[in-house]
Order: structure tokens, then sequence, then C-alpha cells
């Protein structure tokens, strides 16, 4: 069975490590090109291109599948069945129609239920206790094809989106090898989704994660585990984020303005929170713009004035 296998950022390589652990023949690795990053605007492959450059496998980056040249390339590989996690480019229905098999893909919900690119950060923003990941055959819909398998998952609330991913994709990756040879072998029973059931996630931006602190606690908590560690959520003081990692709701109302900070010091500890529309958000670890990221402790110990400020909201 000839595989070929499209993915890109780190979460994509638990799939791919798999494949070749069990064996599979991965003929060709589609990631996204090289992006430019940090300070230095150095160029910086993905994950699975690391991955794949160091087992020697074949790498190919084109910008689209659209092109002629694409569409050709990949025929001309031939494989049996591709293999999608996560990859970022869209597969046009000529694609689609080259693998023997069929194309499938791994998604990190319980399809219908949060189709589209953001279904983790969106399972945890609602405030869902379960979740889980499908193993689906690719049509040209968004996420709308035949499920293959699926498994659940809880959510934990110390989960974020970063370590719910990690923990998806690895039970997704395990599933994906049990499937592939019934798939391949046509012998797989596929179910259709209902539509009727089918919801949609949107695509997350730089700027949703300023923090309104006139919203609930608990809803401030869930966005920001939501938000980590893309695109982060962020308050304002004195004209630079503060970006916020770790914190936890609290019931207790402060009587205090929404977005007011109370610090509250005992001999051994500092209990720091804000003051939102509903309870308080107390915050464990922050990081302000320019520094690196510090426990509330070590926070106030260097900015006192930080004590009683008012947060923009």
């Amino acid at each position: 069975m000839k595989v070929i296998y499209m993915g890109t950022p780190e979460h994509a390589t638990y799939p791919l490590e798999k494949l070749l652990s069990e064996g599979y023949n991965v003929i060709g690795v589609y990631t996204q090109p090289d992006r430019e990053s940090g300070r230095g605007r150095q160029t910086k492959p993905s994950p699975v291109k690391v991955l794949a450059k160091r087992e020697g496998l074949n790498i190919l980056q084109p910008k689209s599948l659209r092109e002629k040249t694409s569409i050709a390339t990949l025929s001309e590989l031939n494989p049996d069945i591709i293999v999608i996690c996560a990859y970022g480019i869209i597969l046009p229905p000529a694609i689609l129609e080259i693998p023997k098999a069929g194309t499938i893909n791994i998604h990190p919900s319980m399809l219908p239920l949060y189709r589209g690119p953001s279904p983790v950060s969106t399972a945890i923003i609602k405030g869902d206790h379960l979740t889980g990941v499908t193993i689906m055959e690719v049509d040209e819909g968004t996420d709308t094809g035949p499920v293959i398998a699926q498994q659940k998952e809880l959510i934990t609330d110390e989960d974020t989106t970063d370590t719910l991913t990690r923990r998806l994709f690895k039970k997704g990756a395990n599933l994906l090898t049990e499937q592939i040879p019934s798939y391949y072998d046509g012998k797989t029973r596929l179910f259709i989704q209902n539509e009727q059931r089918a919801t949609y996630t949107k695509k997350l931006t730089k700027d949703i994660g300023v923090v309104d602190w006139n919203q609930p606690a608990i809803s401030l908590w869930r966005q920001i585990r939501a938000y980590t560690s893309w695109p982060g959520s962020y308050t304002m003081w004195k004209n630079k984020r503060v970006k916020l990692l770790d914190v936890w709701p609290s019931d207790l109302n402060t009587n205090t303005e929404v977005g007011t900070v109370v610090v509250n010091k005992t001999e051994k500890i500092i209990i720091c929170s804000v003051q939102t529309g509903k309870g308080s958000l107390i915050l464990n670890s922050l990081q302000i713009e320019g520094k690196q990221p510090t426990t509330i402790e070590d926070f106030i110990n260097g900015h006192p004035d930080f004590t009683k400020a008012n947060l923009d909201t």
C-alpha cells in the first residue's frame, strides 16, 4: 500500500510517526512551504517536514494543489491512499480522484459537530465536557465526508487547546492505523453525517484574544484555556499587553469595579484576582509585553503598583 501523507504542525507528526512505526510505505510527505518566523524572520520548516527529513522521506511543499504541475506530480506518485492531518491547504476534486482507495482525514471533534478550523478551542470555550476524534473520508465539502470511525475523549478542567489537541491527535493516530487496512480493502462501513446536527467553527484571528472583564469569570477561564497558545488572551496595563497564562475562576465578588485588581497577601502566599462581570478571576501566572512569563508572586513583587490597578475592559 502506497501512502501519501499531508500535514504541517507539531500535532500532525503523531499520525506520521505511527504510520512509519507500523511499517506503512509512505512514498511522499506534503507539508506547507517553510515560513519566516521570530524576530530575525528566519525561514523555519514545519514540524512535519523536520520529521520527514529525519526519516529520509520524499518531501513536497507546493503552495497550492490546484496547479496542473501539482496535480501531475501527485498523479505520477500513484498513491493508493492519501492521509491528511492539519495540512492547511485545500485539496481540489482533481486531487481527490487520484488515490485508488481514497483520501482520509483526521478531525479533532465528533463530527458532524464542530466542522471547520477550530474544533478544539470551540469545545473548550463552550464548556463541553466531552469531545473526540473522527477518521473520515474526504469529499469536496468542509469536513462533510462519510465517517470511518470515531473515539470519544474527556475534556478536563486543566486542558488547554494545546494539551487537548495533542491528546486527540495521538488517539487519532492509533485509530487511523487500526482503520486503514479495512478501508483499503473496501470492507469499512461508512456512516453518512447527519446534516441536521452539523455545526461549524470559525478561524481564530489575533484580535479575538482581548479579555472583556465584563464577561463572567468562568467564561474568561474557558477563553484563556481555549486560546492557548494561539492567539493567546491578554489585557492592557500601562499601555502594555499583559498575557494571561494560568488562571482560575472564583464565584466570589470583590465589591470593586469590573477590571479592578485585588491582591491579598499572607506570610506564605499572594492571591491576585480581577473582578469580572460575575465572580473573580484568580491570576496564577502571566506575561507582560517584552518580558518572560512569570508567576503572579514574582510579578507583584516586581510591580507593586499592579495592586488595585484597573485593567482595560
